[in-house]
């Protein structure tokens, strides 16, 4: 077969420096999509019309086009635009936030809607502010619902963070290409990289399961 792991295992550390870069966008990127994912979901379920029809706009766009078409536009086509250059990282960042706020505000408004209608009457009944409301009542129900959704959309993000590649971000995906082309033997890396973002993805799922079970048993 032709197969030599001898020649890059003195590598394996220098491919596993790109768990911290990659750790890094995917962290950054998912409290950016969250953030963004609950101000969509509001502004959906609001009674203005023109935020709900930005918010459906934005939905339609970010979830019909390619994730590495928005990262290459946002990297290579927008400094024609404002004039400078985006670092990589950030292009990668704000990229993968934006795309992955337009699945979550679906997930959280799915969220919002499940809630039992009887807890927003019992608020408004009691005089309850409708930001108060959202935010200490039904919010919090809300994400007890959506946790799972949630930490799949989180894996489907760190498994996506490869196409960093592209921009040339040091992750995980990016050095096992280096290495590959420096020893002209590209099976290997990119077995060992895959083997990294697979052990990742199980300790995320081991960890959004250990998080729901607690959840449930302060219910």
């Amino acid at each position: 077969m032709n197969l030599d792991f001898t020649q890059v295992a003195p590598s394996i550390p220098y491919i596993l420096q790109g768990i911290g870069i990659t750790l890094q966008i995917v962290v950054v990127s998912a409290l950016l999509g969250f953030a963004m994912g609950i101000l969509l979901a509001l502004f959906k379920i609001g009674r203005v019309k023109v935020l709900v029809w930005f918010a459906d706009a934005y939905t339609s766009v970010f979830r019909g086009t390619p994730l590495i078409l928005q990262l290459l536009i946002i990297y290579f086509g927008l400094p024609q635009i404002i004039g400078f250059d985006i670092p990589a990282y950030w292009a990668a960042v704000i990229s993968f936030g934006l795309n992955s706020g337009a699945y979550i505000s679906e997930v959280i408004r799915g969220g919002i809607l499940a809630v039992d209608k009887g807890q927003h009457e019992a608020a408004y009944a009691l005089g309850i502010p409708y930001a108060k409301m959202m935010k200490d009542i039904i919010l919090p129900q809300a994400m007890k619902n959506i946790l799972p959704a949630l930490m799949n959309e989180f894996i489907t993000l760190t498994k996506e963070s490869a196409i960093v590649t592209t921009i040339g971000v040091m992750d995980i995906m990016r050095r096992s290409y280096v290495i590959g082309g420096q020893t002209y033997r590209y099976f290997e890396p990119l077995i060992i990289a895959g083997l990294i973002y697979y052990l990742m993805v199980i300790l995320l799922t081991l960890l959004g399961k250990a998080v729901e079970r607690k959840m449930r048993k302060n219910d």
